[in-house]
């Protein structure tokens, strides 16, 4: 078989060019082909031949005084021949020398084009054309080729903390790692910063060889790289794909195209599913990103034009039964999907920056929606972690509160407890801020994440939310039960009210009274409701202001609460 480009060989020059890559100069071609100089030589030699003939036996016969001296005229005429010979072949000579140096400095430049300066490999622009031929080599031979697409596992975090010189170090090692396991007529590009690409031909009887090199891939690279006396590890995540997978081709698309598209999708799976595996391209795989770039795009598009909604879920008083205020919940009014909940948009929205936007519009809306509500009724909003690694974030929320002459202490943010490790610093910052003026603070779904008593001591928090995942197992075991009174005297110690979410029906209910004066919430007292059926409920109820509220402010559409409710 053809020797072809392995990990670290050359590229054929008909790859090269179907590349893009640089094409000889074609003056030079030109010039290889111009025979001005060649001929001004050649015409020399003949002249000196047919000259030479003529005057060198005159010059012999002249010395040996046999003859007469030859012609001065002719005599002349050698000599310039000489001369031009002399010429013509040094002209001829420079020009070729000169054709071969610039046939070098393509040569280098066709190299460069093609090839990442720093780990040696193919580059995105030649791993396409690359594969294809190697594509049609293989099957020739009968035989598959698999594509694997690497990518290193936070390697930013690492470049970020040691400097771009180690990162370079890691990188050079993994490429040298990964050229180390392929077989000799593979292929080995780095496509980006941290991603490299593997085509790989293999026998399709033994397709499970391929997993073994993936294997042994995640295995080697996750090895220590020293680094002036760092130990830099790093694990990776890696997509697979086959030809032998691709049974039509989109129009306009080459086979190659595919094969990386459809790795990448394989990839970016395997980093959602956490990171340090590999999995096989599947068709489900490429639906689920289609779907989630068209949420993206209608999350851009619904927060334009006002489709994010507030829903309310009712807060009551245990004890008397009496309603003691709502908790904001987000849902989606999306024009293809129908009513969408905040499970499915809102860590979408964290990705892609929109959850402040989104969530800042949506309180604006409940605080002009709530000041039609008896002044009794708080209003409790759950605030995304992201938000609050935004030093701003309390004076936002103070401004939205002055622009709505809404009262301070009726407002309750909640937040949930992997808050606090993300940046206690400035966490504390704003809820110290917003307690000054008279905002309280909850702490959500208590029980779930690893705060501490030091942390419930020293941080200002005015309520904790038991977490439904306990409330709702009331009842059903010994343990669930024991660990709800548990969190209830831990609020009583340090005086913070509870209030227990998930309360689904009379049984948890009715425990619940037997542990004190709590607040509680869940589907046994109805579920969230638009804001128009808060209303007639309250109105109903006698528990509206007189007068129309101001609808005046455009109505927000974000949320940051991750409850289905």
């Amino acid at each position: 078989m053809r020797a072809f480009a392995t990990a670290g060989a050359k590229l054929p020059h008909d790859i090269s060019n179907s590349s893009g890559s640089v094409e000889p100069d074609r003056a030079l071609v030109r010039a290889e082909r111009d025979l001005v100089a060649l001929g001004i030589t050649v015409a020399a030699i003949v002249l000196f031949v047919a000259t030479g003939g003529m005057v060198l036996p005159q010059v012999v016969r002249s010395w040996m005084g046999t003859g007469v001296a030859p012609d001065p005229l002719l005599v002349s005429v050698l000599l310039l021949n000489i001369a031009l010979v002399i010429f013509g072949w040094r002209r001829y000579s420079e020009l070729t020398s000169e054709i071969a140096e610039r046939r070098r400095a393509e040569e280098r430049a066709r190299r460069l084009a093609e090839t990442d300066p720093l780990t040696g490999s193919l580059n995105r622009r030649s791993i396409g054309p690359a594969t294809d031929a190697l594509l049609t080599l293989a099957k020739d031979d009968g035989r598959s080729v698999a594509f694997v697409m690497v990518d290193l596992d936070n390697f930013k975090t690492i470049n970020d903390v040691n400097g771009h010189q180690a990162g370079d170090i890691l990188l050079c090692a993994s490429a040298d790692r990964i050229r180390a396991l392929l077989p000799r007529d593979a292929l080995l590009a780095r496509l980006g910063g941290d991603e490299f690409a593997c085509v790989v031909p293999y026998d399709p009887r033994y397709s499970d060889r391929i997993d073994h090199l993936v294997g042994m891939l995640i295995d080697r690279i996750a090895q220590p790289v020293d680094y002036n006396g760092l130990s830099l590890e790093v694990t990776v995540s890696v997509g697979v794909t086959a030809n032998a997978d691709i049974e039509c081709l989109q129009t306009g698309e080459s086979e190659a195209q595919v094969l990386i598209h459809r790795a990448d999708i394989a990839m970016y799976h395997a980093k959602k599913q956490g990171k340090n595996r590999f999995f096989w391209f599947e068709e489900p795989m490429e639906a689920e990103l289609r779907f989630r770039s068209e949420l993206e795009t209608g999350i851009r598009r619904g927060i334009s034009r006002g489709e994010f909604v507030p829903y309310y879920e009712q807060q009551i008083d245990l004890a008397t039964g009496e309603l003691a205020g709502f908790e904001m919940l987000a849902r989606w009014n999306s024009p293809s999907l129908g009513l969408v909940g905040p499970d499915v948009f809102i860590p979408v929205a964290e990705e892609i920056g929109l959850i402040g936007d989104l969530s800042e519009r949506l309180i604006e809306q409940a605080l002009q929606d709530a000041r039609e509500w008896d002044p009794r009724l708080s209003l409790s909003v759950n605030i995304s972690p992201i938000q609050l690694r935004d030093p701003w974030f309390s004076q936002k929320i103070l401004k939205l509160l002055v622009k709505h002459n809404f009262p301070p202490h009726r407002l309750d943010i909640e937040i949930t407890e992997s808050c606090l490790h993300e940046n206690i610093g400035v966490v504390r910052s704003i809820i110290t801020s917003l307690k000054n003026q008279g905002v309280t603070i909850s702490l959500d779904d208590f029980g779930t994440g690893f705060s501490s008593l030091t942390q419930l001591r020293t941080l200002p928090f005015d309520r904790l939310k038991i977490d439904r995942s306990f409330v709702s197992e009331i009842g059903a075991t010994e343990d669930s039960d024991k660990l709800v009174r548990a969190i209830v005297s831990l609020g009583d110690g340090l005086d913070l009210p509870i209030t227990a979410e998930g309360i689904e029906d009379m049984d948890i209910l009715a425990k619940l009274r037997t542990m004190g004066p709590l607040k509680g919430q869940g589907y046994h007292y109805g579920r969230p409701e638009t804001t128009e059926a808060v209303r007639q409920r309250l109105e109903a109820a006698g528990l509206l202001v007189s007068g129309t509220p101001d609808r005046s402010t455009p109505e927000p559409e974000s949320t940051e609460h991750r409850k289905t409710g």
